[in-house]
């Protein structure tokens, strides 16, 4: 035999299909023209191919380990000698490790999803709800059940293709004669025709329609959660499976309460005399009124925390915080008798003239991050 299309490949007489495949496809990464563009590759690029057309037919294999060359003068090479009908499709895989998938598609394909913006109050998002949404979606045609036809017909097999959903084209290249495949034109790789489409659905397989379904919003979500719905976004075309509807919250502002994390705070105005002598007030929580109290001597910017009033966490137990910031109301309008009292309280108390207590202003983020450490 004049040429050994084994040691071409670098393989043993008895290697397998795949090992062959293999060795085609890593000799085909370094010779081909467009990555080695030396010359001389060309000629070993057509040899490498030349040994894998043989190697990877059984029939032709048969014959060259027999002892005919199917490329020899006369060595009976189907369609004449190299390139002829040549798998490009191979040629495809050694550079990008696939092959294009054979046969006509099917028209059922996945539905797309969808959004639905769900705006809800604190309260709703704190302890969840139940809502029931509107949605405009598309849904299975109960007319031809997704199949696309009007009843009592079939899809006719595409009479370009045959019903193999693709044609194949033979071109001349410097390798030969290269055959290509592309989807079908006229069926547009499916195989089949709808020669009589479904009145309702214009064979599409699916109708728009509006419909309501009911969901259930759990506790502790907050604005900007998206919820995923499997399964209840549109059916896709062809009555293929539905995607999904992802319910996106926006939570409301509340009128007292601002959120962060799972912790509420809220600010209450608190009048000089109350916070000195102490005193207690109602306060609307998310479970309704509360009392709390406000000791003497309480100073404006103190917090009050009431544990396990704030939110519930989403997906585990226990609840946030309710934090109360008191701020400490001075009067600036005095009558006579109110200005007096408090002169005399000064007087009482030895305020006349304060001397005040300075402290360093606005601290900087090293000076935060240094009490930080040191615990104060």
């Amino acid at each position: 035999m004049a040429n050994d299309y084994y040691a071409t490949l670098g393989v043993r007489r008895d290697a397998g299909a795949d090992e062959i495949k293999k060795a085609y496809r890593r000799l085909a990464r370094e010779l081909h023209p467009d990555v080695n563009p030396d010359p001389d590759t060309q000629d070993r690029f057509k040899e490498i191919t030349q040994a894998y057309e043989v190697l990877s037919d059984p029939k032709k294999r048969e014959m060259y380990d027999m002892g005919a060359d199917p490329f020899a003068p006369g060595g009976g090479a189907a369609g004449g000698g190299f390139g002829a009908g040549f798998p490009f499709s191979d040629i495809m895989d050694a550079f990008f490790g696939t092959q294009a998938q054979r046969g006509p598609r099917s028209r059922a394909r996945r539905g797309r999803n969808g959004t639905i913006r769900v705006e809800l109050d604190l309260s709703e998002t704190a302890f969840g709800t139940t809502r029931e949404l509107t949605v405009d979606t598309a849904i299975v045609c109960t007319n031809c059940t997704g199949a696309g036809t009007a009843p009592g017909t079939q899809p006719e097999s595409c009479d370009m293709c045959h019903g193999r959903g693709e044609v194949q084209q033979v071109t001349r290249s410097f390798l030969g004669q290269v055959m290509t495949s592309r989807a079908c034109p006229q069926c547009g790789g499916y195989g089949s025709v709808i020669r009589t489409p479904c009145p309702e659905c214009s064979g599409d397989g699916r109708v728009r329609t509006r419909r309501t379904i009911k969901v259930r919003i759990p506790a502790g979500v907050e604005n900007g959660t998206h919820i995923q719905l499997a399964g209840e976004g549109e059916v896709g075309p062809g009555g293929g499976p539905a995607g999904d509807l992802f319910l996106e919250i926006v939570e409301r502002p509340h009128a007292i309460y601002e959120r962060q994390g799972d912790d509420l705070h809220c600010t209450v105005q608190v009048p000089m005399t109350a916070a000195a002598l102490g005193t207690s007030l109602t306060v609307e929580t998310l479970d309704g009124p509360e009392e709390i109290d406000i000791r003497p001597g309480t100073q404006s910017g103190q917090q009050i925390p009431m544990y396990g009033r704030g939110v519930k966490h989403l997906n585990e137990n226990g609840r946030g915080d309710l934090m109360i910031h008191v701020n400490i109301e001075t009067p600036t309008k005095l009558d006579e008798e109110q200005e007096e009292l408090l002169r005399r309280l000064a007087v009482l108390r030895g305020e006349e003239r304060p001397p005040g207590k300075f402290s360093p202003g606005q601290q900087g983020f090293f000076s935060r991050l240094r009490d930080a450490f040191n615990g104060r």
